[in-house]
């Protein structure tokens, strides 16, 4: 039998808005959604608490706020606790500008989603593309639907973990049976498989369907048919290590205005922006945007103007071969390019607590907040970290869990964190955040988290230590830059993020380099560049990284006219600098 369609709930006292927001709901997604329309907030509240005790789905919560009804933003704020999973949507009328900063305020705290102007016309496509947006990143959240690849196995098993984060996290449909689940047999009768290795994935868009047995990375890419072999003696004018929003914007760039371009990626696109449920200070997204969305759309962008990617391989090493920098990769490869672009971001820090080491993929997680989120439907959940990443992470899982115990290091988050998250974490009434708190320890129960021990920042051994329960901790603190596989004659500071343009020490150039001031964003390396993150003193923010993408190719562009290509490189390769530079890319 098929899950009941979800809801899509409107409410206001204000007739002529209900009239013309329910007419628009059902013409345009009555065959999809359930429209519900409740003619004041009582009777709306009411009906949601119906939907939850008889288990129906909500997408979408509509409220009205103007002179005709000025209770839309509280009972949106209270339509939280009892769907919080759901999107939430204030509709206002154009030209009602007295209420615009009540509402500001309200979307600012989290109050509600996204703010929609009331249709005034038939078709009006603004107001729906709003509704969509919202619509399809609750889906993205949700999961489900479409499988396009079907995975079993052991749900406290840390490769079925990594797996699906992945998958997920590069924006593939997939869908999880537990080992031993009468759905999982089922699927393993039917495909002839007994006493597999796990975990298990099915390529269902292949025919017939693709079956792997504990598939490594490159097993899986090579069955997605993704990555094409690399003509040894190619050269490509750019080589972009790491597809976050740096690496994914030079690409953009590079690709768009003629550039032969090639992006090594070892994991998944959008890196660790990716993960992040809604970023809501992103130049020109109003209403916000999921971190996996816009990395997708970036790299579909990329991928239209001409770039070649390499997934789920990792840069191993670097060599300096003349006028060629040749990028080592983990399964033997090599990729050749004029120019290096080093993207590769940074990794979270690890607590270094042996008890939370032994429970990663069993409650312990270092990021992955959207893909574990929807499991945690009734229980407690902790996050580490004050910066952004933990407090978008805190607030998308308040969405499924009982509670969220948001745990800070220092005494404040004003120095780390935007003002708005901050905002929102007040607000919400299910996040719980303890200050100048250390995760010491934990508990476990039948091989799975179910308790984090805690004590006070800077405690003596023998400290009082609370247990908090929680069956799971999401890890997002300090910046591990990935470098490793950088040569020594590439320059770091003393964290071991990568120096560029004026913070190179050039008072003795590496070998081979010319004399001169260096470019800017260029490492002590001639022809190698840092971007994002993984260059120091970079400010870590999305727009900030996504400029550095954008700046490295005109960078790049000089460099490569002083630098002729080979005289083995293909047509392909030449590196032409175009005479005027193509500009509807990311940020034009």
């Amino acid at each position: 039998m098929d899950d009941p369609v979800p809801v899509l709930l409107l409410a206001t006292t204000d007739p002529v808005s209900q009239e013309i927001l329910g007419d628009e709901l059902r013409r345009r997604y009555g065959a999809d959604y359930e429209v519900v329309v409740c003619a004041d907030h009582a009777h709306g509240h009411a009906v949601l608490q119906g939907l939850r005790r008889w288990g129906r789905t909500v997408a979408l919560v509509v409220g009205c706020y103007g002179p005709a009804d000025r209770k839309g933003l509280d009972f949106l704020r209270r339509s939280y606790t009892v769907h919080p999973a759901a999107k939430r949507a204030v509709a206002v009328t154009w030209g009602d500008f007295t209420s615009a900063p009540t509402v500001f305020r309200a979307v600012s705290r989290g109050h509600a989603d996204l703010l929609v102007l009331r249709p005034e016309r038939p078709r009006d496509e603004e107001f729906h593309g709003a509704i969509t947006d919202a619509l399809d990143d609750w889906h993205l959240a949700q999961g489900g639907g479409f499988e396009a690849v079907r995975m079993i196995g052991d749900r406290r098993d840390e490769r079925a973990h990594s797996l699906r984060d992945m998958l997920v996290r590069n924006h593939i449909p997939v869908g999880f049976q537990p080992a031993g689940s009468a759905a999982a047999q089922r699927m393993l009768a039917n495909l002839g498989l007994h006493d597999p290795e796990l975990p298990v994935l099915v390529l269902q868009f292949t025919s017939p369907p693709t079956v792997l047995e504990n598939p490594s990375n490159p097993q899986i890419v090579d069955a997605f048919g993704l990555n094409r072999p690399l003509p040894a003696d190619q050269v490509f004018d750019v080589v972009i290590v790491g597809a976050g929003p740096a690496g994914l914007a030079a690409a953009v760039y590079a690709s768009s205005e003629g550039l032969a371009t090639i992006v090594v990626e070892q994991q998944a696109v959008g890196g660790q922006a990716g993960t992040s449920s809604l970023i809501r200070n992103y130049p020109g997204f109003s209403r916000g945007v999921s971190g996996a969305h816009l990395a997708f759309r970036s790299f579909q962008q990329a991928w239209v103007f001409g770039a070649e990617f390499v997934f789920l391989r990792q840069a191993e090493s670097l060599r300096d071969e003349g006028a060629v920098r040749t990028v080592v990769l983990s399964d033997g490869g090599v990729v050749r390019g004029r120019t290096v672009v080093v993207a590769t971001g940074v990794d979270y820090r690890r607590l270094g607590v042996p008890q939370l080491e032994e429970l990663l993929g069993r409650g312990v997680f270092y990021g992955a907040a959207v893909s574990e989120a929807p499991s945690l439907v009734g229980q407690h959940a902790c996050v580490v970290g004050g910066g952004n990443s933990a407090g978008q992470a805190a607030l998308h899982i308040a969405k499924y869990a009982v509670d969220v115990t948001l745990l800070v290091r220092g005494p404040s988050l004003a120095a780390s964190m935007s003002d708005y998250l901050i905002a929102q974490l007040e607000a919400t009434r299910n996040v719980n955040i303890r200050y100048g708190t250390t995760v010491v320890g934990a508990r476990e129960r039948d091989g799975s988290l179910a308790a984090v021990e805690v004590a006070a920042t800077g405690a003596p051994g023998g400290a009082p230590i609370e247990e908090i329960p929680a069956a799971a901790l999401f890890v997002l603190i300090g910046s591990v830059p990935r470098t490793s596989w950088l040569p020594d004659t590439v320059q770091r500071d003393p964290a071991g993020f990568l120096r560029t343009g004026g913070a190179r020490d050039v008072a003795e150039p590496a070998s081979g380099e010319p004399s001169g001031s260096p470019l800017p964003l260029e490492t002590s390396l001639p022809g190698v560049f840092a971007i994002g993150d993984v260059r120091a003193g970079s400010i870590k923010r999305v727009a900030t990284a996504v400029g550095d993408g954008a700046t490295v190719i005109s960078l790049l562009h000089g460099y490569l006219a002083e630098h002729p290509p080979p005289a083995r490189s293909s047509p392909a390769a030449r590196g032409a600098v175009p005479e005027e530079p193509v500009g509807d890319a990311l940020l034009d």
